[in-house]
């Protein structure tokens, strides 16, 4: 008794989906859609600052900007706080707060590889909820190539980026974890499966 391939290879995408929850078998999915992109964005998370930071910084307490964003970070365990006095004249001076990584701080920095002793704090990864469309196509190369609209969330998000201090002084993270965004993206087949291309 034989089974019928249509049979066979829709048990096959079943396993598939269910077993693995993620397999990019190359196949016109949005499953597979979905696992090329959010595969990419691992390695690529969302972070507080769009360019890496170095610590030890120093602000000066009057000025707000700079020290709401550390006094949040530091409630939330993840710097620490010092006062000193910093001369700015020979006959005039100033309070500052000097910020440093703790050393819960120093396990949910990300260093940045290309430039030893800077880094940043990261607080989540780009998860896709929905393809709203895709276009198949071919680059120059003539490789198979999909472009692709779809909607996202942040995961993998850390205690300390939901504490309403954190999102008070850094609004970016608030509005990132209160939306569901669209971007769009072009994969690539790479032998058999997707990669994300640009």
């Amino acid at each position: 008794m034989t089974i019928d391939h249509r049979a066979r290879n829709a048990f096959l995408a079943f396993i598939c989906t269910v077993a693995l929850a993620g397999c990019n078998t190359g196949g016109n999915s949005d499953l597979n859609y979905k696992t090329a992109i959010n595969q990419h964005f691992k390695a690529f998370p969302a972070c507080i600052w769009s360019q890496p930071k170095k610590f030890p910084v120093q602000a000066a307490t009057a000025d707000d900007a700079k020290t709401e964003g550390y006094d949040a970070l530091t409630q939330e365990g993840l710097l620490t706080r010092t006062t000193a006095e910093k001369k700015v004249f020979i006959v005039a001076s100033k309070q500052v707060n000097d910020y440093d990584l703790s050393e819960t701080g120093r396990t949910s920095w990300a260093p940045d590889s290309s430039q030893p002793g800077y880094g940043n704090f990261c607080y989540g990864n780009r998860e896709v909820t929905s393809i709203e469309n895709s276009t198949l196509g071919t680059n120059s190369a003539g490789a198979k190539t999909v472009n692709v609209t779809y909607r996202y969330q942040i995961s993998n998000v850390p205690a300390w980026a939901r504490s309403q201090e954190t999102q008070t002084a850094y609004p970016d993270i608030a509005s990132a974890l209160g939306s569901s965004p669209s971007d769009k993206a072009t994969l690539v087949m790479a032998g058999d499966h997707w990669e994300f291309a640009r």
